[in-house]
């Protein structure tokens, strides 16, 4: 696909009110581009892009990404200059993402991995954009114990598409048959990122994402909890890392299309809880709690295609968990009351 260059990119983030979504926001503004970001805020905040909503490179739309979107009609866009030079890149992020409150978004998450593809999807193909589809390690299933490294070529059954928590893992599943479709009915430069467990400043608190709960408890402390069985095992990586990996994969020849991004280093979880108590020099105790629907032990990523791309998971565990620290330290009384 032959690309005109612009001095500045226009790129739409959606989702970009949300933990991994801001974080990318801020990366693409520092780096020269123009960002658009859209979120419903239905889990995402603005508190998460306050530092950026001053800034005449980025603008933010309230805008339900499972609806019609249509740029050409918001006057505050005009800086952006659409009609000349379009959208350059797509990074689609929207999606529900709460554990606690999995259950009150199920029809909202259904219609992200299906009505929202579409949305986006159609938005590249009318601007001729790349796009970037942020999957998820759902989509190979439960952790296989016999082995649980996990290959981009590793689909041998995957996600149970009638089970409780089928909306988000048969809907990425199907997002990712969408975004293929997409690059071969119409030669569009899709890639998908499979990403793996997550972390760092930014996640909601109270929602039973492990680390910023974990930190919470121990600040306040109060015995850490551990959702799901014993032991709990997974793969985590520093939200920075995440995002170094999706700028990669973006800017990447279009053969470089499906890639996990994640640490291959297997953690059991209630050690993690640990070091944040030691970190944080509380006395209480890790405990272990019946499993959450919308949180179970995945897989760990096999990296090598990430690794051609130049990435590698660089944030240590002990730096990424005291930055998460510190960030619940600084933001759980404004956070309690989000």
């Amino acid at each position: 696909m032959s690309e005109l260059h612009f001095e500045k990119k226009n790129i739409l983030v959606t989702g970009g009110a949300g933990f991994i979504g801001s974080h990318l926001c801020e990366r693409l503004i520092r780096e020269g581009n123009r960002v658009i970001c859209i979120d419903n805020l239905s889990t995402g905040t603005v508190h998460n892009i306050d530092s950026l909503l001053p800034n005449s490179n980025f603008q933010f739309l309230r805008i339900d990404a499972n609806e019609l979107i249509d740029l050409d009609k918001f006057t505050e866009l005009a800086p952006f200059k659409l009609p000349f030079q379009g959208i350059q890149e797509i990074y689609h992020l929207a999606c529900p993402t709460t554990i606690k409150q999995f259950d009150q978004f199920k029809i909202q998450t259904l219609l992200s991995n299906s009505l929202g593809n579409y949305q986006a999807l159609e938005l590249a193909r009318k601007y001729r954009a790349r796009l970037l589809f942020a999957s998820s390690a759902v989509v190979y299933g439960p952790r296989k114990k016999e082995n649980p490294y996990l290959n981009e070529d590793d689909l041998d059954g995957g996600a149970d598409h009638l089970s409780q928590r089928a909306c988000y893992d048969e809907g990425k599943r199907f997002s990712e048959t969408m975004c293929a479709t997409y690059r071969q009915v119409h030669g569009l430069e899709i890639k998908v990122a499979r990403i793996f467990r997550t972390y760092g400043p930014r996640m909601p608190l109270n929602d039973g994402q492990l680390i910023p709960d974990f930190a919470l408890s121990a600040i306040d402390g109060q015995d850490i909890v551990v959702y799901g069985g014993k032991p709990f095992h997974t793969s985590l990586m520093y939200v920075t890392d995440c995002i170094d990996g999706l700028i990669r994969l973006m800017k990447a020849p279009n053969d470089q299309w499906l890639v996990n991004l994640g640490s291959d280093v297997d953690h059991d979880i209630a050690d993690v809880a640990q070091m944040i108590l030691d970190m944080c020099g509380a006395t209480a105790q890790v405990r272990h709690e019946a499993p959450m629907t919308f949180l179970s032990e995945l897989g760990l990523p096999r990296i090598t295609r990430a690794k051609e791309l130049g990435w590698l998971p660089l944030v240590r565990i002990e730096d990424g968990l005291k930055k998460t620290i510190d960030y619940v330290k600084a933001n759980k009384i404004e956070y309690s009351t989000l």
